[in-house]
């Protein structure tokens, strides 16, 4: 089973409430560094991880995890539509892997993308 590192649910929230996790070197495992925009991510980079996602470098463009972090970027760049499309392909994908999210928790990449929509949805409903 393929395990990957990737940008976890609510990681701004993550990261203030643990600012070691910027400061940890990290990366996707399994994949090429860049390849997932984790590290641009992680660093509030989102123009350098949209292109790095967007370009899917090594990654085939329906890798649920490029799709979760292709909409966590989105989302974070005000294109929520978009990003719901991306965490909905990859709750659907006929491929599924358990993540490690950037706190540590190893969740399957169907509920990672469901738990990204649903916090998604909540915040835009809060607004």
């Amino acid at each position: 089973m393929k395990t990957a590192k990737m940008l976890g649910i609510a990681t701004g929230f993550l990261l203030v409430a643990t600012p070691a996790l910027a400061e940890t070197p990290s990366g996707e495992i399994g994949y090429a560094k860049g390849a997932l925009g984790y590290d641009a991510l992680v660093a509030g980079d989102n123009q350098t991880a949209l292109t790095q996602l967007e370009a899917a470098d090594g990654v085939s463009a329906n890798d649920p995890a490029r799709l979760i972090n292709l909409g966590q970027a989105y989302k974070r760049v005000g294109r929520a539509g978009d990003a719901a499309q991306m965490f909905r392909a990859a709750m659907n994908s006929n491929r599924s892997f358990d993540l490690v999210l950037a706190n540590g928790t190893v969740v399957n990449s169907r509920k990672a993308a469901k738990l990204a929509l649903s916090e998604m949805n909540t915040s835009l409903a809060a607004r």
